[in-house]
């Protein structure tokens, strides 16, 4: 009598819903960086809009532009969020068995501020500039500095809240935190003057795109 044979564990199906989340964030960041690189007239017309119209409110609300400003420099910060990763690296390599993953979180938080860079000196576009300044800036425009770094800083770290297990109330609470914070600090960046709306788009697709590429990266590693 035959046993019937045993066949091995099938190995884990791609993650074809974050492949195809990738190609979306790249397709779109591409596009994006493409129309304005070439400076498309009917984005700079609507950028035109929404920044005046948001500028001349900043300068009407004094107390609501001093607190953007608070926002933005301090709490919002891209150094302030590069801090919060170096301390969640630290962290991570502490409890010994993740230290691969302290390196993937380091490694990604400095290659997502030189593709920043790198795409600042590439797109070259000028910052808005005001008859009455409420704030300064300096560097190219696009794509925003402040929303990219929020934005792929907290979707990394929202990201090993559910990779390293924690609890329900805890995930929904870090997902809203950093909600705020990438919406926030958009707006903060208009509302300011110092950014286009496309540079904050740009900023939180490119991102996102960083979240999405390194998590494909941590899943090949940790499947």
């Amino acid at each position: 009598m035959q046993t019937p044979s045993v066949d091995s564990p099938s190995a884990p199906p791609q993650p074809r819903t974050a492949l195809r989340a990738t190609w979306v964030l790249a397709l779109c960041s591409g596009l994006l960086t493409a129309l304005v690189a070439v400076r498309w007239r009917p984005l700079v017309r609507l950028d035109d809009g929404i920044a005046g119209t948001t500028h001349r409110w900043a300068v009407e609300e004094g107390g609501v532009t001093h607190a953007m400003r608070i926002l933005t420099d301090w709490v919002w910060d891209p150094w302030t969020m590069r801090l919060l990763c170096a301390v969640v690296v630290v962290w991570l390599w502490w409890r010994r068995a993740d230290r691969w993953t302290a390196v993937w979180l380091a490694a990604t938080c400095l290659l997502g501020s030189v593709l920043q860079q790198v795409l600042k000196a590439a797109v070259d576009r000028p910052r808005p500039v005001w008859t009455h300044p409420v704030d300064s800036a300096h560097y190219s425009a696009f794509p925003s500095g402040h929303a990219m770094t929020a934005t792929f800083v907290c979707g990394l770290l929202v990201w090993l809240l559910h990779h390293c297990g924690a609890g329900r109330d805890l995930r929904r609470a870090g997902l809203a935190v950093a909600v705020v914070c990438v919406a926030g600090v958009g707006m903060t960046r208009v509302w300011l003057g110092v950014h286009w709306p496309t540079d904050v788009l740009g900023g939180w697709l490119l991102g996102a795109l960083v979240v999405a590429l390194a998590v494909l990266v941590h899943r090949r590693r940790h499947p």
